[in-house]
């Protein structure tokens, strides 16, 4: 089933460099209220990580890994209360892994972001009867 919405914004994008040794989720976290993004994406990131933190799958536990990391992919949604962000990354032989980015993630070299934003919109979570999970709602500001 699609739920169907007609919300529109124009798009306004960030740019930000997170430095070695910082905590990624945490650093997100601190940009999105620094800048008040009600409804925001990653739109693009390349980089490097030491630390990684995902939760897999159907699985409750996170899986911490230590080690040298290619970021692959990071993409999701931004909110002032949360987000919603999956991380793939792969080793120094390029096996792939991937799941749901948790805290924990450590840059290595460089995180080098863009974040998109659409400022008419806002991002909130609502549980879903479908998914019984907490799911993105959308809603004009």
């Amino acid at each position: 089933m699609t739920v169907s919405h007609h919300n529109t914004s124009t798009a306004r994008f960030y740019a930000l460099r997170l430095l070695p040794g910082q905590e990624v989720f945490s650093q997100l976290h601190a940009f999105v209220q620094q800048n008040q993004l009600h409804a925001a994406w990653i739109a693009g990131c390349t980089g490097s990580l030491t630390d990684v933190a995902l939760r897999y799958a159907g699985q409750e536990a996170t899986t911490s890994l230590t080690g040298t990391f290619e970021v692959i992919s990071l993409n999701g949604t931004l909110e002032l209360i949360g987000e919603h962000l999956h991380l793939a990354v792969s080793d120094p032989c390029g096996a792939m892994l991937g799941g749901h980015m948790m805290p924990g993630c450590t840059v290595r070299t460089t995180l080098e972001l863009v974040i998109g934003e659409l400022p008419a919109l806002t991002f909130s979570r609502q549980p879903c009867a479908i998914s019984g999970y907490d799911e993105l709602h959308i809603s004009s500001r």
